[in-house]
């Protein structure tokens, strides 16, 4: 499973610079086929990295503990709620878990019907397509989900019990579910920038996803403080995480 995952990623990785190019050169050429083509690279993008997500899951519920990731945040007494949501308790599962919200996130954009900024869109893509670039890229070459040890342990170290608290469903996927959707107001505003259409209708085709994302940081830090003032020894949510605190700012603006 490793493998298949690691290999997803790679081929991910290759559609996903192809597609940011192909929707650059598609829209300045005004070539339909080529955008047609660079949307397509984005979809295939989505899916292998859903493939990557699917192929460290199921290694983390049946307990592959060769793979160094499912021997640090797993072990075998660990409930499923509590296997799912090690996707995201450490470094490298949260950024493919990150980049893995981010392609649904371009999909959507993609697939999206809309009668206000459809001429931003491929600038758009290109853009967001360029940040899974980089995601990709961290995942293959410096947080490798999939790395595997030498010897196979006969018990992972298991989940913090810091960490296994109802809080851990819900709390990081609501915070990183934010952080992804704040890109696609991003994009769209670069691409405002790239072709010059500086008026409203960039702010009227990012209107949701800038409520969206802001609901899913709000919906998160409520959780994140609960969490902290009901964990013994945490002593409440601003003395937590400066992480936590982090996404209390962009909240605020």
């Amino acid at each position: 499973m490793s493998d298949i995952g690691y290999i997803a990623l790679f081929l991910a990785l290759l559609a996903s610079v192809y597609s940011a190019i192909a929707f650059v050169f598609g829209k300045r050429r005004s070539a339909p086929a080529l955008l047609a083509s660079a949307r397509n690279g984005l979809l295939a993008s989505c899916a292998l990295v859903s493939v990557s997500v699917a192929a460290l899951a199921f290694s983390l519920i049946t307990h592959d503990f060769q793979i160094a990731y499912v021997a640090s945040y797993t072990s075998s007494d660990m409930s499923l709620p509590f296997l799912i949501s090690a996707l995201w308790a450490g470094n490298d599962g949260s950024l493919l878990f990150w980049a893995w919200l981010l392609s649904l996130c371009a999909a959507v954009v993609t697939l999206q019907k809309r009668d206000v900024g459809r001429e931003l869109v491929p600038y758009a893509s290109a853009v967001i397509m360029l940040a899974q670039v980089f995601f990709l890229i961290l995942l293959l070459f410096v947080a490798n989900p999939f790395e595997k040890l030498n010897f196979v342990p006969a018990e992972g170290q298991g989940l913090n019990p810091l960490l296994q608290n109802p809080g851990m469903l819900f709390h990081p996927p609501s915070l990183l579910a934010g952080y992804v959707a704040f890109t696609i107001p991003f994009a769209f505003a670069i691409s405002a920038l790239l072709t010059k259409r500086l008026g409203d209708e960039w702010i009227v085709a990012i209107r949701r996803w800038t409520l969206a994302a802001w609901l899913f940081l709000g919906l998160g830090n409520l959780i994140g403080a609960w969490w902290a003032y009901v964990e013994l020894g945490w002593g409440g949510y601003w003395a937590w995480d400066p992480v936590e605190n982090a996404s209390f700012m962009p909240w605020l603006v």
